[in-house]
């Protein structure tokens, strides 16, 4: 019986780093429109992560939507989650990848709990809305 194994890896495994998936993350959260898209660094202020990747989207089928199309491209590059939360609520969605944790909003939802500013000691890069692909990362992040 001749038996095919797909490799999967988890992001703590990955050997091009945490900063390639940030820049994964944040491309493919463009394709689906994500509004507000900001980086923060916590490498230097936590010992749970590298990155944040927050974004912000219009409704709860938008926030899904973006959550469904980032976990499917990152799934066919052979990287899954170690947790996902709140797909059902669609207002807060956080996709646990290892050193890179996206948190996807419903505006007034992000407001009210105000990641940014919890971790406002963490450097911070934002994305323009006139941004369509991320090339690279700030020197300071």
């Amino acid at each position: 019986m001749n038996r095919q194994f797909r490799e999967v890896i988890f992001i703590k495994d990955i050997s091009s780093g945490s900063k390639e998936l940030v820049l994964q993350c944040v491309n493919t959260a463009l394709e689906r429109k994500a509004e507000d898209l900001v980086i923060l660094k916590l490498k230097d202020v936590s010992s749970f992560a590298d990155y944040f990747v927050i974004c912000s989207g219009n409704s709860d089928r938008q926030i899904q939507g973006l959550a469904a199309h980032i976990g499917q491209k990152l799934k066919k590059s052979g990287i899954l989650p170690l947790g996902i939360e709140g797909e059902r609520s669609g207002s807060w969605i956080l996709m646990d990848y290892g050193d890179v944790i996206i948190h996807i909003f419903y505006k007034p939802v992000r407001e009210f709990y105000d990641i940014e500013g919890l971790w406002s000691d963490a450097p911070i890069m934002a994305i323009e809305e006139s941004v369509r692909k991320l090339t690279v990362l700030n020197d300071d992040m």
